[in-house]
């Protein structure tokens, strides 16, 4: 039969039955190598992933000042580039009553406004050099409608980039004619 633990301190075998201790120490080394891994592989992503921003220069708003003066730029330099709605542009060279090209209805991309903006880019540099200025490149006046989207100027800013246009402004300001132009787009 079964024997029984009297519990009299015997040194026979009906004495008392100790349980060993346990190590309560946790090994964290398994630990500490996963956080040193998750943290290197957060700041890696973090420094690599920033976001992309262009220069955008703007000019000082000076409300005391009531003297502005209109800046005359050669009209064979200038091209406007005007933002309608629905993904759609239209483009001319010079002025709107007397354009040297267009206006014309452009797509995005490359085979539209940047083959356009390469073309004209070409010949403006072709006329400043021959006038002796070979520095004056094309000036691009972009004119966003409030039916165009913000995607649509980030379209455009990105072509000047891509072209490498160095002068470019964006006027939300229409003459009547160029408000009719765009409307019937």
């Amino acid at each position: 039969m079964a024997e029984l633990n009297t519990g009299d301190g015997g040194g026979g075998k009906g004495g008392k039955v100790r349980s060993k201790k346990q190590n309560s120490k946790v090994d964290l080394t398994a630990m500490v190598d996963l956080a040193f891994l998750l943290i290197t592989f957060f700041m890696l992503t973090t420094s690599l992933s920033k976001p992309q921003s262009m220069d955008l220069s703007l000019p000082d708003k000076d409300p005391n000042q009531k003297d502005t003066k209109d800046t005359k730029v050669d009209e064979n330099r200038t091209m406007t580039v005007m933002l309608a709605g629905d993904n759609k542009m239209v483009y001319y060279m010079g002025l709107l009553a007397t354009p040297k090209v267009g206006p014309k209805d452009i797509t995005y991309g490359k085979n539209g406004i940047r083959k356009v903006l390469l073309t004209q880019k070409r010949a403006v540099l072709a006329y400043s050099t021959a006038l002796g200025k070979p520095k004056n490149g094309i000036i691009v006046i972009i004119k966003p409608t409030k039916k165009s989207n913000y995607r649509n100027l980030v379209d455009i800013l990105d072509e000047m980039a891509i072209t490498g246009v160095e002068t470019y402004a964006i006027v939300p300001e229409f003459s009547p004619e160029e408000t009719k132009l765009v409307e019937k787009k």
